[in-house]
């Protein structure tokens, strides 16, 4: 049995979605009440007065009014994104973890896995291209980072930033992991902090009634490969439960539509430390991926999870 359902990333994001999916389980077979009960206090988020917005907000949000038209689809079907899913062994998530750690700074398995990533796009790239951009973003969390934990753990809504970073293809092709692996540190560091966060809000506020997007979104093919990582690994498979035992597998979908691909790790519902991987991105990238990182990158079977 399969259950799935979608939602309207404007309003929730991947960690209320796990909040709905959890207590949607609990009420469909448990008697006991929902304990974990949502909050919708907006007022958590309110802006500032006045607004004080940091220069950088404007390189990573645009306006949608701002956006050009949108161009006719292609029918070329080897730039088409495609999705798949993938396992990735716990094992080789340290050695990825040890070798993007360099002079005593060790790197999180999330920071070493987007590092390895970037340098497989950036390598699927040849001839001319390879003097072109490459940009990774990865999602950020603000809950922890804007009020007390326990007033923002029970907040639904999209409380998200996605700092990104650009650079040439022929340099990720070149520098080691581990220079990479800084690179990725350096732009999550702006948007790890409480002032980042009040600063978003303060933009939104600054451009309503106008929706923001962020601008690795916008990002159009001609202009170089670009993909964002999310980060499920809050996900709480296990406690998916509807009554007829724990889920053998679970997984998110996102088509969003746009050039950009679409990453998001998982943990294993194996619970072994392994994770799960899901992937919408080029056919091309998807193949150089498989090609070369082939032995980090296992195609998800019936067998593995069981």
């Amino acid at each position: 049995m399969v259950v799935a359902c979608t939602f309207d990333h404007r309003v929730a994001d991947a960690y209320s979605a796990n909040m709905f999916l959890v207590s949607w389980a609990k009420m469909g077979y448990s008697k006991s009440p929902v304990l974990d009960v949502p909050s919708f206090r907006r007022s958590l988020l309110n802006p500032r007065r006045p607004c004080q917005i940091h220069p950088s907000l404007n390189d990573m949000y645009v306006p949608v009014t701002s956006l050009p038209p949108p161009k006719m689809e292609t029918n070329d079907h080897e730039d088409q994104l495609n999705s798949r899913i993938y396992y990735v062994k716990a094992e080789q998530l340290i050695k990825l973890q040890a070798l993007a750690s360099s002079n005593g700074c060790k790197r999180s398995k999330l920071e070493s896995f987007c590092s390895f990533l970037w340098k497989m796009v950036a390598g699927s790239e040849t001839g001319n291209d390879v003097e072109k951009l490459c940009k990774m973003g990865i999602v950020v969390d603000g809950r922890t980072r804007l009020a007390d934990e326990n007033k923002m753990a029970s907040y639904f809504g999209n409380v998200l930033s996605i700092p990104f970073g650009g650079k040439v293809i022929q340099e990720l092709n070149e520098k080691s992991l581990n220079w990479v692996a800084d690179e990725v540190h350096e732009f999550l560091e702006c948007a790890v902090t409480k002032e980042h966060f009040l600063g978003l809000i303060d933009w939104v506020e600054a451009h309503r009634p106008v929706p923001g997007l962020a601008k690795i979104y916008c990002n159009g093919s001609e202009e170089g490969p670009a993909f964002v990582v999310s980060s499920g690994q809050r996900f709480p498979v296990s406690e998916v439960d509807f009554g007829w035992g724990a889920p053998l597998f679970g997984s998110y979908h996102f088509p969003w539509g746009g050039s950009s691909g679409y990453v998001m790790p998982m943990p294993s519902p194996v619970g072994n430390g392994d994770w799960v991987v899901y992937m919408h991105m080029l056919k091309g990238q998807l193949d150089v991926i498989e090609k070369e990182g082939g032995h980090i990158f296992k195609p998800l079977t019936y067998d593995y999870l069981v």
